[in-house]
């Protein structure tokens, strides 16, 4: 007898402790999920800009060395002008051999070379921009890519940014819950990606050396847009 009610304690005990369990295959609450957008614009703090000088001359030696004559001219005017040195960088140097394709010959003629040699400056002086491009201009530039206007701090905007995307998700989600005749309940998961959009180039237009001054260029650094996106899960009630 005593054995018969040890065993029926123990399965009752057994019993109780499986029941505090929490069921393993509870179904996940009901939800929805969204993705929200949200822009900040913030006033771009540097810019950079790309120039080159580009040389044409019957030899190699010659077209180099009228390059490297220029282009160290326009180097030592815009670091007269304030621009630092770690602050003008070398982008790009090429040479091209200048051909004459002609019928029912196999290989071209030769009839010179051209070298360009390009120099990206970056500042953060915004105000100094179109100054500097016409002192670049002036001092023999005849060669320039465009003009780039950047934020160096990508937190800047960050958190509005992230309360309008995420604004945004919570609007959609309530809508669609309210056409499912539901409710919002508490929020489950938040992703978020954040996204740049990249500066946009404003083009200069390819200018000849001139003996003058070249007046500054009109340059406005306007703002630029950030775009941030998070993705919620709601619940639903």
């Amino acid at each position: 007898m005593k054995r018969f009610l040890s065993t029926l304690i123990i399965l009752a005990s057994a019993t109780a402790a499986f029941a505090q369990i929490p069921s393993m295959h509870a179904p996940p609450p009901e939800s929805v999920s969204v993705s929200g957008t949200g822009r900040s614009s913030v006033t771009p703090d540097r810019f950079t800009f790309t120039v080159g000088v580009q040389t044409v001359a019957p030899t190699v030696d010659d077209a180099v060395t009228q390059n490297n004559k220029r282009v160290a001219t326009v180097i030592a005017a815009l670091k007269a002008a304030g621009v630092k040195d770690a602050d003008i960088q070398t982008s790009n140097f090429n040479i091209w051999p200048q051909q004459d394709y002609q019928e029912g010959r196999q290989l071209p003629k030769i009839l010179g070379y051209q070298v360009t040699n390009s120099v990206t400056v970056r500042s953060t002086k915004i105000a100094d921009a179109g100054r500097l491009l016409g002192i670049a201009i002036s001092s023999g530039v005849n060669n320039a890519t465009g003009i780039n206007f950047e934020n160096s701090d990508p937190a800047r905007g960050r958190d509005s940014g992230l309360k309008a995307a995420f604004d945004d998700a919570k609007a959609k989600a309530t809508l669609l819950a309210q056409a499912a005749g539901r409710t919002l309940g508490r929020v489950l998961t938040i992703h978020e990606g954040a996204q740049q959009m990249p500066p946009q180039p404003y083009p200069v237009q390819r200018a000849m050396a001139m003996e003058a001054r070249v007046a500054d260029v009109p340059v406005e650094s306007g703002t630029q847009e950030q775009s941030y996106t998070v993705s919620v899960t709601f619940e639903l009630r």
